[in-house]
C-alpha cells in the first residue's frame, strides 16, 4: 500500500507535469492546489530534487520544475524513494534486499510468491510514467 507521502509526492509531479510549460511552480500553489500540508510537502520535493527528478529556482519567478520529461520518470523510482521497497518480502527485493530470518529462500513458497507478485508490480511500474498519470 502507498503511504500517504508516495501519494503526496504523486500528486505534486502530476501537478507539476500538467503545468510544466508555465515556468517553475511555488510550492504554497501545488500545496493549496493539492490540499497537501506545505511543510510535508517542502520535505517531500527536496528529497525528489536530491535525486535528480526536479530542480528549483530561487527568488522572484522561482519554485520547483521537473529536471527531467515527465515520460522519463517511472513510478516505481518515485516509489522507492519515497516508500522504500517495491517487493513485499525483503528477500525478493530487488534495491532493499535483506536474507528473512530463519528461511531457506531456495524452498520456500512464499519467497517463490512474492517474486511473482514483485515482478508483476515491477512490469507495471517501470513502465508507467508521471506523464501517464497527468494525462488523467
Amino acid at each position: 500500500m502507498l503511504n500517504k507521502k508516495t501519494q503526496y509526492a504523486f500528486k505534486a509531479l502530476m501537478y507539476i507535469a500538467e503545468h510544466q510549460n508555465d515556468g517553475p511552480i511555488l510550492i504554497s500553489e501545488i500545496a493549496k492546489k493539492k490540499n497537501i500540508p506545505l511543510k510535508f510537502l517542502e520535505n517531500i520535493l527536496l528529497e525528489l530534487k536530491n535525486d535528480g527528478i526536479l530542480d528549483s529556482k530561487k527568488g522572484k519567478g522561482g519554485g520547483y520544475f521537473l529536471k527531467l520529461p515527465p515520460s522519463k520518470i517511472p513510478l516505481a523510482r518515485i516509489i522507492r524513494k519515497i516508500d522504500g521497497p517495491i517487493a513485499m518480502l525483503p528477500c525478493v527485493s530487488l534495491y532493499f534486499y535483506e536474507r528473512c530470518k530463519n528461511c531457506d529462500e531456495k524452498n520456500c513458497g512464499l519467497h517463490d510468491t512474492m517474486l511473482l507478485v514483485r515482478d508483476a508490480e515491477l512490469k507495471i511500474l517501470e513502465k508507467k510514467t508521471v506523464a501517464d498519470l497527468a494525462k488523467k
